[in-house]
């Protein structure tokens, strides 16, 4: 995991980013422990209280669930839940694109069209 000190986006949210991303794409399977706090800390040279954050921001979304003395574990994924959490990924991004591109003087079928270039590569 790669932590970025520079990028304005907070510590913790770098890392629970990352730990959802890696629980929905099946990098981590149902029951599977996530690395332990101190150890994550440790591995990243960063304060126990901001992977606590992490953790406990992927705990309310009920991705994983914290086992006394055990550590946090993955939760069995729901299938909908699951595309649902990419809808709003793809969604997001989207409107990251769209307002960037209103910045850019782009019009609607330019964007439309750069989205459907974009998309042709992927196949």
């Amino acid at each position: 995991m790669k932590i970025s000190q520079t990028s304005g986006i907070p510590i913790y949210k770098q890392i629970s980013d990352s730990f959802r991303t890696d629980i929905l794409s099946g990098k981590y399977k149902q029951g599977e422990f996530l690395p332990s706090i101190r150890e994550l800390a440790k591995d990243l040279r960063i304060s126990v209280i901001t992977t606590m954050k992490a953790y406990e921001q992927l705990e309310a979304e009920g991705l994983v669930t914290a086992s006394q003395g055990k550590g946090f574990y993955v939760n069995a994924q729901d299938s909908e839940m699951l595309k649902e959490q990419h809808l709003r990924k793809v969604e997001a991004s989207l409107t990251e694109a769209i307002a960037a591109a209103k910045i850019a003087g782009m019009s609607d079928t330019e964007l439309i069209d750069t989205l459907k270039t974009l998309i042709a590569m992927e196949l």
